[in-house]
């Protein structure tokens, strides 16, 4: 029998290693699977690589995972903002390195990874430093930077409603990078509202079929 369910956000995170590349979902908050996040500072992971649209606001969540000094390196197009007090400080004291990346090129990018393709071709960020050391080439009179994808080794996300065989389904905009990174990854960890029983999710709105899921724990377990 097929069941993915977790007993514990403690034990979904377990074997997260140290150097892991990990996907967080989320744009600012939205999305944003905080509770698996909050099992994986408690679990103690360190050195890893983040890819997140951004790198965490206030104190919770991600920032709460820079400020504990478990990130090495962060993958994101939006760094900086009002509210971005521990990146700052950790950027400007040469603890996290930073890969800038434009949001189109960020989702395609790891949309790339999960759909096989080796690379692509983007007009975004030809002429400026984010395309230095990277090939370039013309197509139909315009220039164009070639990206490569993005594969994590794990990916938390977070649904609004998911059943034992890992098909998810997400409230309106929090869905956001989740159905991506899920396809991205090795293995795909993700926080749901709801556990529901097999056949009470309508096959026609399951955006992440469970194929792509590993793991689902309910975010209040």
């Amino acid at each position: 029998m097929i069941n993915k369910i977790s007993p514990s956000l403690q034990a979904a995170v377990a074997d997260i290693g140290d150097g892991a590349t990990v996907m967080i979902g989320g744009f600012g908050n939205a999305g944003m699977p905080s509770a698996l996040i909050d099992a994986l500072i408690e679990q103690g992971a360190r050195e890893l690589t983040i890819v997140n649209n951004n790198a965490g606001n206030g104190d919770t969540g991600l920032a709460a995972l820079l400020a504990a000094g478990r990130v090495r390196k962060i993958i994101c197009s939006f760094p900086r903002q009002a509210d971005s007090h521990h990146f700052d400080a950790l950027y400007r004291a040469g603890k996290v390195e930073l890969e800038l990346t434009p949001q189109g090129n960020l989702a395609e990018r790891i949309r790339a990874a999960g759909a096989g393709i080796g690379g692509f071709f983007s007009p975004t960020g030809y002429g400026t430093l984010l395309a230095d050391g990277k090939e370039t080439r013309e197509i139909n009179g315009r220039m164009y930077v070639l990206e490569s994808p993005i594969h994590a080794d794990f990916a938390l996300i977070k649904a609004l409603r998911g059943d034992r065989w890992g098909n998810l389904v997400y409230r309106k905009a929090a869905r956001n990078f989740g159905p991506i990174m899920a396809m991205a990854a090795k293995t795909t960890i993700a926080q749901v509202r709801d556990v529901v029983a097999l056949g009470e999710l309508d096959p026609e709105v399951i955006i992440t079929p469970g194929i792509f899921v590993q793991r689902v724990v309910k975010e209040a377990a």
